[in-house]
């Protein structure tokens, strides 16, 4: 055991691409594994011959579908991840599972606050030779190979995408292609369109997607006032609002959809993954918080304005044209779900002109009455990382 970073190539870098039955193991949410699609891309295009299965929870497993790089999926909400919920695989029929499928190595990949060592030390339970992870302390035999983890939350740090390509990098698997990966079907189309029309909306007219929802409160922009920037960016585009959200969303997009005085469409609970990624890469532009739908819309090249709070400066969209708008606070990068100071400053001080303003300036080619845009004043900067 080493750090894979201080072994020479030759003696680490041949063992691992040797692996033909390899584990990446994302034990977070969906966009997390979505910023591992680059790390992932870069094992399957140096080991090209190698079977890629994701060890994932429940809901970033439903990605492994759009990923062609991952071969296999095993679903698992860890009891050591923040947010997991009680699944039907136990740890113990966990380790029965891994041990199974006789897998010739594991890639760990973690955010800078999560430890790699509870999933490092099923790995070794499970007989799995090779273990890759970064990691903070001396692992000693919990992982065979290990990138030291100087990563520190705070403003400038190395993006997400970054983190987890220089973990592979360490044993030598590389890609020329970094961006994030997801891919939907025909099908995934043609019934968002069906949808898309069954709602009410048009598909000759072009629209923009509204994604008011996130998991976490402290990440939710106010959805009055995604409601009034659509219904701005509406009036001074004619760009139809349509929203999205998942099932338990419906209600938040009820309340944007109250403060405009013009039409919306609504699709929200009504979407698969591969749906909603098909919508989104239709549209001229997404509104959302830092979620789920502004890493798919960097996935897809549509341009997305995101209501980033500051709880976590790692995850803004990857190689996107992008706004990225809030107000800086003392306090960021507090890692909260809910805001500790109670005041939301970092959002709650972004007014909605800002957001219409923002859009606009990333719509390529909005009808005549559109105007140019008067400069951004909330802390906003195009996508930097990458």
């Amino acid at each position: 055991m080493s750090p894979a970073s201080a072994v020479h190539p030759n003696s680490r870098w041949t063992a691992w691409h040797a692996a033909r039955n390899v584990l990446v193991v994302r034990l977070d949410n969906l966009g997390d594994v979505l910023m591992s699609t680059p790390a992932i891309q870069a094992i399957r295009q140096s080991s090209p011959q190698a079977r890629i299965t994701l060890l994932g929870s429940r809901s970033g497993s439903a990605l492994a579908r759009h990923v062609p790089a991952i071969d296999e999926v095993i679903a698992y909400d860890a009891p050591w991840v923040k947010g997991a919920s009680h699944g039907d695989l136990t740890d113990r029929r966990l380790l029965t599972t891994l041990r199974r499928g006789h897998f010739d190595a594991a890639i760990i990949f973690s955010g800078c606050t999560q430890s790699a060592l509870p999933a490092a030390m099923m790995c070794r339970l499970a007989g799995i030779p090779l273990r890759l992870a970064h990691c903070r302390e001396n692992p000693y035999d919990l992982l065979t190979d290990w990138v030291p983890d100087r990563d520190e939350c705070r403003e400038g740090m190395r993006h997400e995408v970054a983190r987890q390509l220089d973990l592979v990098r360490a044993v030598g698997f590389h890609t020329a292609n970094e961006r994030l990966v997801f891919r939907y079907a025909a099908t995934d189309v043609l019934n968002m369109r069906r949808k898309f029309i069954a709602a009410g909306g048009d598909l000759d007219r072009p629209y923009i997607v509204v994604h008011p929802g996130a998991t976490a409160a402290s990440r939710r922009y106010p959805a009055e006032r995604f409601g009034i920037a659509a219904e701005g960016i509406r009036r001074d585009t004619g760009c139809q609002v349509v929203y999205s959200g998942g099932h338990d969303e419906q209600a938040v997009v009820a309340t944007a959809q109250a403060e405009m005085s013009g039409p919306s469409v609504s699709l929200a609970g009504q979407l698969t993954l591969g749906e909603l990624a098909a919508l989104i890469a239709g549209a001229e532009v997404t509104l959302c918080n830092n979620s789920g739908p502004a890493h798919i819309a960097a996935a897809v090249e549509t341009p997305v304005v995101v209501l980033y709070a500051l709880t976590h400066s790692q995850h803004t969209p990857w190689r996107a044209k992008a706004h990225v708008l809030n107000h800086d606070v003392p306090c960021r990068d507090c890692l909260r779900s809910h805001c500790p100071q109670g005041h939301h400053d970092c959002l709650l001080k972004v007014q909605p002109d800002e957001v219409v303003e923002a859009a606009l300036d990333l719509i390529e080619a909005p009808p005549p009455v559109w105007a140019p845009p008067r400069p951004l004043h909330a802390t906003s900067a195009l996508a930097a990382f990458g």
